[in-house]
């Protein structure tokens, strides 16, 4: 595939690929609603109700309309690959995306596990085991969302192949060693369910803990600039001395220059001392002092 489609690149907000250029992330600035990786997502959702449909005809025990039902969940499955990859290559990423997707991958899932419980062919332990998992981590996702995104690792994807693997051999009416093998297989999918969702809470508190510390560090920041100002500048106030003048810095003190090395002294002495400006109003030494002393005073 070397390009997308008009609806893959979201219309009037992408950017034209060039002729004879090959469409990279940075060719679509911004991706529409109807682009290939949602109509994929959207695609899998309507699979779910005719997967459903097909697996339970004539009660759930006729192998050809099972076997029918198993082409509808492998097909669910290969666009769950087929759409991330084309939001992340193509730049396709969508609000509508981030949520339908997980929405998808679950239902597809939940799906076949509760029908499997339901025809006696699973046990229900195992699929609550698995539900349990999945719903926790999509809404600890949400939970996290606002300070980072959990990535999904490589014993979620792992985790996932199993899943499909194990419930596509449950779904086919299996005899003989290959049913015994599907058990194991699925007792293999629910130990990566397990494990894999233990991994992702234990990233899910590090990464909240970071970002509220991060949020507490940048209110304090806020605090301290609301406190002394916006754009502090110093202040040039002359001494008594007219070769020595002090300069009033936005810490607060007042350092000399000029010929005489006085060293630094506080905004008062210096406000003091000044007296009297050109072009400054007398008295307004004693402002400044006071005004500082107020601020620190507030502080």
């Amino acid at each position: 595939m070397t390009g997308a489609p008009a609806s893959a690149a979201g219309g009037s907000g992408a950017t034209p690929v060039p002729r004879g250029g090959k469409l990279g992330a940075a060719a679509v600035n911004q991706a529409g609603l109807w682009n290939i990786a949602n109509i994929l997502t959207m695609a899998r959702l309507l699979l779910v109700p005719g997967f459903v449909l097909l697996l339970l005809h004539n009660g759930g025990d006729d192998p050809v309309w099972r076997s029918f039902a198993w082409a509808a969940f492998a097909v669910a499955m290969i666009t769950d690959l087929f759409d991330g990859h084309l939001a992340r290559t193509y730049n396709l990423v969508t609000d509508f995306g981030k949520i339908a997707d997980p929405i998808a991958d679950k239902a597809i899932m939940g799906a076949a596990l509760i029908c499997l419980s339901v025809l006696g062919d699973l046990p229900w332990w195992i699929t609550s085991v698995i539900l349990f998992r999945e719903i926790g981590i999509t809404l600890m996702r949400f939970w996290v969302i606002r300070h980072a995104v959990i990535p999904a690792s490589r014993g979620g994807k792992l985790k996932t192949l199993a899943q499909g693997t194990a419930a596509g051999m449950y779904v086919l009416a299996l005899t003989g060693p290959l049913a015994t093998l599907r058990f194991w297989v699925m007792m293999a999918a629910v130990a990566l369910t397990v494990v894999t969702g233990l991994d992702y809470v234990r990233q899910a508190v590090v990464l909240r803990r970071r970002g509220l510390a991060a949020e507490r560090a940048a209110a304090l920041e806020a605090v301290v600039a609301a406190a002394d100002g916006a754009a502090p500048v110093a202040a040039v106030v002359p001494s008594e001395s007219p070769e020595v003048v002090a300069v009033v810095t936005p810490t607060g003190t007042a350092e000399g220059a000029g010929t005489e090395d006085v060293g630094p002294e506080s905004v008062e002495d210096a406000a003091r001392r000044a007296g009297t400006v050109p072009g400054v109003p007398q008295g307004a030494g004693e402002q400044v002092a006071g005004a500082r002393g107020a601020t620190d005073v507030e502080r």
